[in-house]
């Protein structure tokens, strides 16, 4: 009697709500990863190790080190985004039906493709991944300007600029969003300025979360920690739907992850990278919390300013600061073992997961 009563709590369903929700994800993600592989391996779409970095510069560490990945699949995010797709519109036109079969209210409520808190995040996350399996497709059959083939960086950057633009415009003018709220000081009213800031916020996570998928399930656990992280926040803000959606993408970056450790049984590519983290950066501007998300992904800052560093040290300098680029593999460079900078990065965002959802439900107004 006492169960039946707890499961009328409105918060328990959406607790619920929110946890089955990943778990089909995990579950559905985990099914379609063997026939994505095998279709992988049956046709040979596998990386080719760099050769060149970014600047264009012959590589002396990396494309050693890495040597044995080359020919491992690529392309496994598309088994995250398109998880998360399917699952959006199974739980609103297809769990319904499921529901009045079965007379079952709680299938029903697993519907969470709503147009205020989802719609723009799948938008991102399925644009973004069309646009990284393009990228991924012209790297493995060597099409392109780029030495090794895939798009160069500036034609990726404009890509990603349209989408965010798109998106600052849509929040601005559409939703009329034009504040920044700061944990215990409150909303400021930045007008205009919301526009570049959405923008600048969508390029980081993206083009950070490219640059930080360089080692086996590095990238993986660290957007399922921030996801994860977000699910939380963005529930306790009330926003069941938006919290529900990042719950998908967290199962289905678990189910990712099982077959990504190291040794990984393929990659996540452009097409999981550069999605997820420009999703990551729309669900941190949905829920108002740019602070905790700079927190909880500040692996990412680390990650792209050594690039930046790298770059500007070797162009001006004529020397490196580190001895490779991204930080996880100078971490290599000096001997870590590849599993061991991995966990070590999964540990440093785990804290910084906690501490950054310290910071977003105490500064909640």
């Amino acid at each position: 009697m006492q169960i039946a009563q707890i499961q009328t709590i409105p918060e328990v369903i959406n607790i619920l709500k929110v946890l089955a929700t990943g778990l089909v994800a995990f579950l559905l993600a985990f099914s379609l990863i063997p026939l994505w592989t095998n279709f992988l391996y049956r046709y040979k779409i596998g990386i080719k190790i760099k050769e060149h970095s970014v600047d264009g510069k012959k590589l002396t560490f990396v494309n050693r080190l890495h040597a044995s990945k080359s020919g491992t699949p690529t392309m496994g995010g598309v088994v995250i985004w398109v998880t998360v797709f399917l699952l959006a519109l199974a739980s609103h036109y297809f769990f319904p039906v499921i529901a009045s079969w079965t007379n079952t209210n709680f299938i029903a409520r697993l519907d969470f493709l709503s147009r205020s808190q989802v719609w723009l995040a799948l938008f991102a996350l399925v644009a973004a991944g069309i646009l990284g399996l393009f990228d991924d497709v012209m790297s493995v059959r060597g099409w392109g300007k780029n030495k090794g083939g895939g798009m160069r960086f500036l034609m990726r950057f404009w890509w990603l600029f349209m989408i965010a633009g798109l998106g600052a415009w849509w929040f601005y003018y559409k939703l009329g969003w034009d504040q920044l709220h700061i944990p215990a000081s409150g909303d400021f009213f930045i007008g205009i300025w919301y526009i570049p800031l959405f923008i600048f916020v969508i390029l980081y996570a993206a083009i950070s979360s490219n640059e930080t998928d360089g080692l086996d399930g590095l990238n993986g656990g660290i957007l399922f920690m921030a996801f994860s992280s977000f699910a939380v926040i963005a529930f306790l803000q009330n926003k069941v739907d938006l919290s529900a959606f990042c719950s998908a993408v967290a199962g289905a970056l678990l189910a990712f992850l099982w077959f990504n450790i190291y040794p990984a049984r393929f990659f996540m590519g452009d097409t999981g990278a550069v999605s997820l983290g420009t999703t990551l950066g729309v669900v941190a501007m949905l829920s108002n919390s740019i602070i905790p998300f700079f927190v909880i992904t500040f692996i990412y800052f680390l990650e792209s300013s050594s690039v930046a560093i790298q770059l500007v040290s070797k162009r001006f300098f004529k020397r490196k600061i580190f001895l490779a680029a991204p930080l996880h593999h100078h971490f290599e460079a000096k001997g870590w073992p590849e599993p061991k900078v991995t966990m070590r990065a999964w540990i440093f965002t785990i804290l910084l997961s906690v501490i950054g959802l310290i910071i977003g439900i105490l500064g909640m107004e």
